[in-house]
């Protein structure tokens, strides 16, 4: 009995040593993803590729990673692998290494295939390893493992002047480095995986033969919210491309900025973005996840409406607090997908996550498509209503209603 009890307070408890391994690792796994798209400019000069090709090289690194994480997960989920994070990180070196030694163009398409590939077993299975090391604080720990891929992803540009700039796509090597050490720490993370799935408590369903009319209608119930939940994370994910990618162009064609002096508007939104990320997860511990996700879309709703229209010293704090609040919920989308579906931690992680980078891929060309249509002003004035899809939020299943869903879902 002593024992039974010693179990289930180490599976209660917060592991932080692994939060903080996997988030390192998330670190490296971004920056190694981020700097693809970053060293653009130098493959462009030293394989004389057209922007058409370009196009091409970050539709097949964001599609892979972004398609394939749902499979990973929903094969991990019947087949826990804890060790197929670090074969996973060894796909990405692989991609790396044919990136600084690829003698053509499809040679360069394949190592970007891989590293997708190896970003696609990172997530969802980095987010498993999360849920395990949580115990009763699930949002801090994915805030935790978020702002490690932000930060990440933040290095590109900083990486890209410091290796690319001097010693061309060669410089590429040096990142099976970067992912070299991922492996290691990710071998001693996959030793604890293994270690926790065999102590972690088997759910024991209730009834003899079939699905109680309670399940049936519980898990009716985390179908729907799994698609309103993608419904939100598709709107947030395109405004955020909308932001990112296009509103320097509004900044510099109606206020005749220069592109450096519009970055820094993108980089408030994205600092304080970062800021919003970590903070989400333990604020949703407290207020609750639907609030926070309630909070997030809505929340920015005012501001994204006003933000084209806002003189430039005003963009400042507006850019700001957008960004914080708009990506509050990114790590609580993650953690209410997994209590709303909680037998499948893999699959509804590497959806959502997935989501967040393939919805993205898509808006960033869909918005470009319009811009070239009908102007880019009109394409931000357009993206300043999407948070209002924020109001679906209020027919998610409330955070006591998914403890129930889950207890009559085993029933």
């Amino acid at each position: 009995m002593e024992t039974v009890i010693h179990r289930r307070r180490q599976v209660n408890a917060t592991v932080f040593p692994i939060l903080f391994m996997i988030s390192f690792v998330h670190l490296l796994n971004d920056s190694v993803q981020a700097v693809i798209p970053a060293i653009f400019p130098i493959l462009a000069e030293s394989m004389q590729l057209s922007y058409f090709q370009l196009g091409w090289i970050t539709f097949a690194l964001n599609m892979t990673a972004s398609i394939m994480q749902p499979v990973v997960g929903l094969y991990t989920d019947k087949k826990p692998s804890p060790y197929l994070l670090p074969l996973g990180m060894g796909s990405t070196m692989l991609g790396m290494l044919g990136l600084a030694f690829a003698p053509n163009y499809y040679f360069l398409l394949l190592s970007v295939i891989l590293v997708g590939l190896g970003s696609a077993v990172f997530h969802p299975e980095g987010a498993r390893v999360v849920y395990m090391a949580a115990g009763t604080r699930r949002g801090l720990a994915q805030s935790i493992f978020q702002v490690g891929g932000n930060g990440g992803q933040s290095l590109a540009p900083i990486m890209t002047a410091l290796i690319f700039v001097p010693l061309g796509q060669f410089g590429a090597v040096w990142f099976t480095l970067v992912a070299a050490v991922a492996i290691v720490v990710l071998f001693y993370v996959a030793s604890w995986s293994a270690t926790r799935l065999r102590e972690m408590p088997v759910p024991v369903r209730k009834g003899n033969t079939g699905k109680s009319e309670e399940a049936r209608s519980a898990n009716k119930t985390m179908i729907t919210g799994m698609i309103l939940l993608i419904f939100l994370v598709f709107a947030r994910s395109w405004y955020h491309a909308g932001i990112t990618n296009y509103y320097p162009f509004y900044l510099i064609n109606e206020y005749g900025l220069r592109v450096e002096e519009a970055q820094i508007y993108i980089f408030l939104f994205l600092a304080a973005g970062a800021v919003g990320t970590f903070l989400g997860g333990p604020l949703s511990d407290r207020f609750g996840k639907r609030n926070i996700l309630l909070f997030s879309m809505l929340g920015s709703a005012p501001l994204a409406l006003i933000m084209p229209h806002v003189s430039l010293f005003w963009a400042y704090p507006v850019f700001l607090i957008n960004g914080f609040i708009i990506l509050s919920s990114f790590s609580v989308t993650v953690v209410y997908a997994q209590e709303l579906m909680p037998g499948k931690i893999g699959m509804v992680s590497g959806l959502i996550i997935g989501l967040a980078f393939g919805m993205g891929a898509l808006g960033a060309v869909a918005l470009g498509g319009l811009a070239d249509l009908i102007g880019i002003r009109q394409v931000m004035i357009l993206c300043s209503f999407l948070p209002f899809i924020g109001l679906f939020t209020f027919f998610l299943p409330s955070d006591q209603k998914l403890k129930q869903l889950a207890e009559e879902q085993q029933a």
